[in-house]
């Protein structure tokens, strides 16, 4: 019998109380692994309170100890490197090199966020007036909240905790209701670092859930990662309620390809863009821009790479590409191939037919490829968050940038060039928060933010590094005088 899963609240596992619940199961062979219970208002709010019980203690201990627990994070995580790895392939269904990538970005942050006594230092002026001193401290803003996305159930995280525990916060995650096993056992895990009751809580859940925590007064900041739909209600939602959010919204991010572009190196890296992670990734590749001659030049490389490419249970070894999430996506991801192709796109590799020996009740598509999209269609306009490459055609690089700046994302673009000068117009014109210059997913390391512009996020500072030490604390500034008589002091 599949496993119940459990809130964690306040140092203790408990049954959440609403009577929904998901079943989870594995992508590659549809074999249920868990149940995940959805939580009500009232289990959040007794982890909220919770959470704000252990907040007055925690804000209270000096960043240097804090960072101590976060040390032993780092290390409890990279000795169970291999079998979380794991778990998040079996949940999720990536490929296990593609999961061992994604701990390792989960790692790199708990490391970033131990620098914390030096990252949220103030600043102090002197003689501001005669006598008189300024300065700014960062204090920490209380019970903080994240909503996390199914595609990286291990990194998307940590995007967020490192910082706003090492800052003095407290916290309330809520792993997607599709994968919440690897953040069950990450708590599991993190019991044994012996964080103080209240200061780390998970709350499983579904909608309901959600909309609880961002109408809990006590819930001071909200992150999340999702598509544009939810990021804007959360966004609204919470910010209508008093607080501060950062989220996290869906994106299309285009590559561009000139015909002077190194061949052998473009292939593979635009391949592992577009198909990594079977394209569910907020920095996946979707619409492939032609400029001028590249497209003859390697259009049909693509095709023959993308053919090649081994799908399977990712973790085979040799597995390059693994299945979509549930049967839902898939049904949703072939609608919107047979509507590109009902707008006039040309499919040169079709993916909806696939058949894994072995893994026949898996939610598989393999590698697809649609030409001649123009920027008015629905595949050019629309978040696919599958296998799906669009192909379309430019004159000129001012007709590639124009088509960019004209969509409604800003996540990522990237260029692939053997020209400087190039390279340079598109990281001065293009409006993304993220660029990649012979680069196909330009995920920033835990000490730079993961940029988003326009619909691709909502809010003013973004996840990891100094924009997440920023968002997780508040500035108090002091104007200070003392009426002493120096003179008698010594």
């Amino acid at each position: 019998m599949a496993e119940k899963l459990l809130n964690y609240i306040e140092g203790k596992w408990q049954e959440p109380s609403g009577a929904d619940c998901l079943e989870v199961h594995n992508p590659a062979t549809g074999e249920l692994l868990a149940i995940t219970p959805f939580s009500t208002a009232t289990d959040v709010d007794q982890a909220a309170h919770a959470a704000l019980r252990a907040f007055q203690s925690w804000r209270r201990t000096p960043a240097g100890e804090r960072v101590q627990y976060l040390f032993k994070l780092k290390s409890i995580l990279e000795d169970n490197f291999e079998d979380l790895a794991h778990l998040i392939t079996i949940e999720n269904g990536k490929v296990l090199d593609d999961a061992r990538g994604e701990l390792r970005r989960a790692i790199e942050n708990v490391e970033t966020a131990c620098g914390i006594p030096t990252l949220m230092m103030g600043e102090f002026s002197e003689d501001i007036a005669r006598g008189i001193d300024e300065f700014m401290i960062r204090q920490p803003v209380g019970v903080v909240a994240s909503i996390c996305p199914f595609n990286f159930p291990g990194m998307i995280p940590f995007w967020f905790m490192p910082y706003a525990l090492a800052t003095g916060n407290t916290v309330l995650i809520k792993p997607s209701e599709r994968t919440p096993m690897t953040m069950t056992k990450i708590f599991h895990l993190m019991e044994k670092i012996g964080l103080p009751p209240g200061v780390v809580n998970l709350v499983n859940g579904g909608a309901e859930t959600v909309d609880a925590i961002l109408d809990h007064p006590v819930i001071q900041a909200i992150t999340f990662v999702g598509s544009t739909t939810v990021a804007r209600h959360v966004y609204s939602r919470a910010a209508a309620n008093g607080k501060r959010v950062q989220a996290q919204g869906g994106a299309k991010n285009p590559i561009l390809m000139l015909s002077d572009a190194d061949v052998e190196s473009t292939i593979k890296i635009v391949m592992d863009s577009v198909y990594g992670n079977a394209g569910q990734r907020c920095l996946a590749a979707s619409n492939i821009v032609m400029v001028g001659e590249a497209g003859k030049k390697f259009t049909p490389l693509l095709v023959e790479a993308a053919r090649a490419r081994l799908v399977g249970n990712g973790l085979d070894p040799n597995t390059q590409m693994g299945p979509v999430i549930s049967q839902q996506s898939k049904t949703r991801i072939c609608g919107l191939i047979a509507a590109g192709v009902e707008e006039g796109a040309v499919l040169l590799l079709d993916g909806r037919e696939a058949r894994i020996p072995g893994c026949e009740g898996g939610f598989f598509l393999r590698p697809t490829i649609l030409n001649h999209v123009r920027p008015e269609n629905i595949l050019a306009r629309t978040e696919v968050f599958g296998p799906v490459m669009s192909i379309l055609e430019v004159n000129t690089l001012e007709d590639a940038i124009r088509f960019v700046n004209a969509g409604i994302y800003g996540n990522m673009t990237s260029v692939f060039t053997s020209s400087g000068a190039v390279a340079r117009q598109v990281r001065y014109e293009v409006q993304a928060g993220n660029i990649g210059i012979n680069i196909g997913v330009a995920a920033p390391m835990a000490y730079f933010p993961f940029s988003g512009w326009k619909e691709s996020f909502f809010g003013v500072l973004h996840g990891q590094g100094k924009h997440a030490v920023e968002f997780f604390t508040q500035t108090k500034v002091v104007v200070e005088r003392w009426f002493t008589d120096w003179s008698r002091q010594f």
